[in-house]
């Protein structure tokens, strides 16, 4: 689901394939202004036309965007999406995927084709580091001859196509990505006046969540539901490259990514942690691991999983202080409620030095936001080594919730401040160009359907009405 923002690599035969053929790139502020001209980019369909808008940028429009047969269920779900620890391959030739490499894994393959593990250094460092952020193998400047020659028939460098960028009026970047099988997905970055920049990345595409305030997941891709498949580490990764490539120059440094775009993280936690190691190597894109949160709508053996197995933060969309409204919004807690998901935080953040999570608390009118619910949230998470962020609902079409009002937000707030909580109010950014927190995903004709309302808070959703 990611943080509310709503919204395996050896491949296996049943597979969707990974690459893009290579396309020109480094990305200059100048191409901002205009389309991006390429052999390698297409026309997409008039259904995906983007959203018309005096602020919006058009980079480029990339392959046509049909979608795949139709997935049946979600059992199965890691043969279907493919494997979860070997190397990423294009579907031409059989060329490897880079950046589907952790650095280990790089090594070991520049070395089976009989080069020195300080190439590979070499070819990391232009991958990730030096402001380089190679796309193509020209791009490989002071590398050996055959080296690049050897890269060139044997490595794919792109597991994206850039298909366009929009502005907010506020200065956030909403990018939008073309998959290998057409499929497409959208980034966000958020510039700030401080020296902090962040890079929101999607690690599915669609959410099988079904968070009833959340806009990816309540669109459907046939019996999937919201869900149509994991991104791999190297789509992952590759987010964060683009965002640095394209915006450094205008924005600033990306500093931090979070992973609360399109999808539920933990659910894909192979591809995941992978594309954590990746982001966090400090010969690459060096980013901290205080600065990486993933965040989680509470599926609890994959969050032990990850406290145990990663140092970079966590965050955890609560948006509810009983089971019953917490049931109601967030289905997933009919499986894992607040005691066991609260208990499990507990256990697990015993284990770790330093270490607090982020709880997320999505305000909806007459719904969650009450004195009870700020005083019963307080009392939740006593004993957990935490923060709280209170985010404004960003509504979206279809939607049966209304924002909390600012003043009744502050009042909240407040109440949790004197309770001791560390507590901040979070403001919405590029919700005009639904880039905000819940707002990403694609249009469509047909959403997942809504839950049935609790029988006291029915007045509360007809006045939304």
């Amino acid at each position: 689901m990611g943080r509310m923002w709503m919204r395996w690599i050896l491949l296996r035969q049943n597979s969707l394939p990974l690459l893009k053929p290579p396309m020109a790139c480094l990305l200059t502020p100048a191409t901002l202004q205009k389309p991006i001209s390429s052999p390698f980019l297409k026309p997409s369909p008039p259904t995906l036309a983007p959203l018309a808008s005096s602020h919006r940028r058009s980079l480029s429009t990339a392959t046509a965007c049909s979608l795949p047969d139709p997935l049946v269920s979600l059992d199965g779900i890691s043969s279907h999406f493919g494997g979860d620890d070997g190397v990423g391959t294009s579907n031409k030739g059989l060329k490897v995927l880079l950046k589907g490499m952790t650095y280990d894994e790089l090594e070991k393959w520049v070395q089976s084709h009989g080069y020195r593990p300080g190439q590979a250094l070499m070819l990391w460092k232009r991958l990730y580091g030096n402001g380089i952020w190679a796309h193509h193998s020209d791009q490989l400047e002071g590398l050996n001859k055959d080296f690049k020659k050897m890269l060139s028939e044997n490595a794919e460098f792109k597991a994206l196509s850039l298909k366009q960028v929009i502005t907010a009026t506020d200065g956030t970047r909403k990018i939008l990505f073309t998959l290998e099988d057409g499929l497409v997905i959208e980034t966000v970055v958020i510039p700030s006046d401080s020296s902090r920049n962040t890079v929101c990345v999607s690690s599915q595409v669609g959410c099988a969540m079904n968070c009833q305030f959340c806009y990816t997941g309540r669109q459907v891709f046939h019996a999937l539901m919201g869900l149509r498949r994991h991104l791999t580490a190297a789509e992952i990764v590759e987010q964060a490259v683009f965002a640095r490539c394209l915006l450094t120059s205008e924005v600033g440094d990306i500093t931090n990514v979070v992973f609360m775009g399109m999808g539920e993280p933990l659910q894909n936690i192979d591809n995941v942690l992978k594309a954590t190691d990746i982001l966090l190597h400090d010969q690459g894109l060096h980013f901290s691991p205080r600065k990486i949160t993933v965040s989680t709508s509470g599926l609890v053996p994959q969050l032990r999983r990850f406290l145990k197995e990663s140092n970079c933060a966590l965050a955890v969309s609560l948006n509810a202080t009983t089971d019953e409204v917490r049931s109601w919004i967030m289905p997933i807690n009919r499986k894992y409620n607040i005691g066991l998901l609260l208990q499990t935080l507990r256990e697990e953040l015993r284990f770790k030095n330093n270490y607090k999570v982020l709880f997320e608390y999505v305000m909806l009118a007459g719904v969650n936001d009450s004195i009870e619910d700020a005083r019963r949230l307080a009392d939740l998470v006593q004993g957990i080594p935490c923060k709280i962020n209170l985010l404004s609902f960003n509504p979206h079409g279809g939607s049966q919730f209304r924002p909390t009002s600012d003043e009744k937000m502050i009042e909240f707030r407040n109440l949790l401040a004197e309770a001791g909580c560390v507590v901040f109010l979070r403001s919405s950014r590029g919700d005009d160009q639904m880039a905000a927190c819940g707002q990403l995903g694609n249009p469509g004709a047909i959403q997942a359907p809504l839950l049935r309302v609790p029988e006291q808070f029915k007045m509360a959703m007809e006045v939304s009405a």
